[in-house]
């Protein structure tokens, strides 16, 4: 398909794109029926803001294909899938920047124990996750099972989006009365951002920062805490773990906890060597 040049698409009413975010930009354009085509094709790479602004454009881009002659059936399958295909890696932010992973802490246990009622468990911790990273600038790298990776362009937004989803959590009435608790790791690296996601140390040393933790507890890298900076936040503070060593990494690496009202305090030892 011929892309439209910047003169092209400058020229188009706003009307001619399925989505428009917050900040002015115009995604996924609808103005004849080879973009529509496309727009179909590409809905799924898009990070939306909310869920409210995924569906108004998914509305309108049925209405575009409607209007076109279009028969989106493809489409359509693809929305009741649970976890909505990859990121557009494309608009994903690169250089320094701050990822937060997530994993639900006993999930194997849970799944035994609660059946199918752990699919709506999964479903609210993913929605609740994904939910609190958008709110704080995050945008989302990969989920699957029950982890999830998203990435920031700074640090401290990613650390109160932490402590945020930790209290939202730890408020949260469970299904069939279940706890579910997850562990959360913040690291800090230069990754390279290729046309099918990030690649580099800084991926494999948040995965293993995240398993070392525990269910309600923040372990960041001292790569975070020297990235923050003045830009620390007021509210949050970070206690030395000390240096630790990694599977898979070579060198030690140091390890804070983070603290802040509404937190839990008291954790086992890091799963560490």
């Amino acid at each position: 398909m011929a892309k439209l040049t910047a003169a092209e698409r400058a020229g188009l009413p706003d009307r001619a794109f399925a989505y428009i975010d917050s900040r002015g930009r115009r995604r996924l354009p609808i103005n004849d029926e080879v973009h529509v085509r496309n727009a179909l094709a590409r809905f799924d790479r898009v990070e939306f803001e909310d869920d409210a602004a995924r569906e108004r454009a998914r509305r309108r881009l049925l209405n575009a294909a409607k209007r076109f002659g279009i028969l989106p059936v493809g489409f359509v399958a693809s929305q009741l899938r649970v976890d909505r295909g990859a990121p557009d890696f494309s608009t994903m932010p690169s250089g320094s920047v701050t990822f937060l992973m997530s994993d639900i802490e006993g999930s194997t246990l849970l799944a035994e124990r609660y059946g199918d009622l752990y699919a709506e468990i999964l479903r609210q911790v993913r929605s609740m996750i994904r939910s609190t990273a958008r709110r704080f600038g995050g945008r989302r790298v990969d989920a699957h099972g029950d982890e999830y990776l998203s990435v920031f362009e700074a640090p401290a937004p990613a650390l109160l989006a932490a402590v945020d989803l930790q209290r939202a959590l730890g408020r949260q009435s469970w299904p069939g009365g279940a706890q579910c608790r997850i562990r959360i790791g913040v690291h800090t690296g230069r990754p390279t951002l290729t046309e099918s996601g990030y690649v580099g140390v800084a991926m494999s040393t948040v995965a293993r920062v995240c398993n070392a933790g525990h269910g309600g507890q923040i372990v960041v890298t001292g790569a975070t805490k020297a990235a923050l900076g003045a830009a620390a936040p007021d509210a949050v503070r970070l206690r030395s773990l000390g240096r630790r060593r990694l599977l898979g990494l070579s060198q030690p690496v140091p390890l804070y906890q983070a603290f802040a009202d509404g937190l839990a305090t008291s954790f086992p030892p890091l799963r560490t060597r």
